[in-house]
């Protein structure tokens, strides 16, 4: 997956910081992580997101087609109504994660950075007789997300898409810089994660990786539609569902606030009884310094994993709380 080649006006705000992979083009802060934190948590300000990628289908087939190609029961999804679905492979390891609302006219979605290009390529393999047609639209729209209860000015004729998170805006790039000044202040992409990591919500790219199944990070819960027609790896989320259990679970850590640093994604996960050298159990996907929890984390464990077990995540001591059931 590589990174977004489109870079925010907003980075030349006073206090930007640039974000590192994969969130490059965007800033990670404007100076004060926590305050920005708070302000978030407080319906305040806004999320510079445009460094995510916006993809559109139109025609009138489009809800019937994607339906057949999302885990999402979406042939009758109703204008202004969000949600989520995946792509699986045929194995039913997930390939891409989309975010959806449709306007009644066009179905737009945004997805992670530097994966709009295969993720047509595989839309457009797929069109055969049906009336719909599919484009790359990040160059001109960027996404921005006003959290829950802003009572920002949404600019007239912008698609939105609300959940219980706040209100994702697809705005035309042309407005950025000028919804910035009217809805500061700016939040960095390390607040909106230190949120998204306190609430347990899964990216794609984060806490998947080539072989994660939806059950593994509680995706089934709000991307999958368990009584839905075939698509490509329902039976691997079927069969799991109903008569196995996922090789694999996320779990919510609290890491020790003591250190100095905080885990990488990638660092080893493991028993601290059996200390930094002990046999790898998982991975830290996310870590993050939030503003009241302290250092907290996200990370994809074995199954088996006694779920009160005092964990090392990389070389941190890490107390877990259990997301997805074992």
């Amino acid at each position: 997956m590589s990174s977004s080649p489109h870079s925010s006006p907003l980075l030349s705000l006073p206090g930007a910081v640039a974000a590192e992979p994969p969130d490059a083009g965007v800033a990670a802060h404007y100076g004060d992580l926590f305050r920005e934190q708070r302000a978030l948590s407080r319906g305040e300000g806004f999320v510079d997101l445009s460094h995510r990628e916006v993809v559109t289908v139109t025609g009138e087939d489009r809800l019937a087609w994607l339906h057949l190609l999302l885990t999402q029961h979406v042939a009758e999804l109703p204008p202004g109504h969000a949600t989520e679905a995946l792509i699986l492979s045929p194995k039913g390891h997930i390939e891409h994660a989309l975010y959806l609302v449709d306007d009644g006219t066009t179905t737009w979605a945004h997805t992670e950075p530097g994966s709009a290009e295969s993720l047509l390529a595989y839309l457009e393999s797929m069109k055969f007789f049906h009336r719909v047609e599919v484009a790359d639209r990040t160059a001109d729209f960027a996404v921005v997300l006003l959290p829950a209860g802003s009572i920002a000015r949404v600019p007239a004729g912008t698609v939105v898409r609300e959940t219980a998170e706040g209100r994702e805006l697809f705005l035309p790039r042309g407005e950025l810089v000028s919804f910035a000044e009217a809805n500061g202040p700016a939040a960095g992409v390390l607040a909106a994660e230190a949120l998204r990591v306190e609430h347990h919500r899964p990216r794609w790219g984060r806490e998947t990786d080539h072989r994660t199944i939806p059950h593994e990070v509680g995706w089934l819960a709000s991307a999958v539609h368990l009584n839905k027609g075939c698509y490509r790896g329902q039976e691997t989320v079927a069969r799991v569902h109903n008569l196995g259990k996922p090789p694999r679970r996320l779990v919510f850590l609290h890491l020790d606030g003591s250190e100095v640093t905080i885990p990488e994604h990638g660092d080893p996960v493991r028993l601290a009884a059996d200390g930094p050298e002990g046999r790898q159990l998982g991975f830290v996907t996310t870590a993050a310094r939030h503003h009241e929890l302290g250092p907290i984390a996200l990370a994809l464990v074995k199954r088996n994993v006694p779920v009160d077990a005092p964990l090392l995540a990389g070389t941190t001591p890490a107390a877990q709380e259990t997301i997805v059931e074992p």
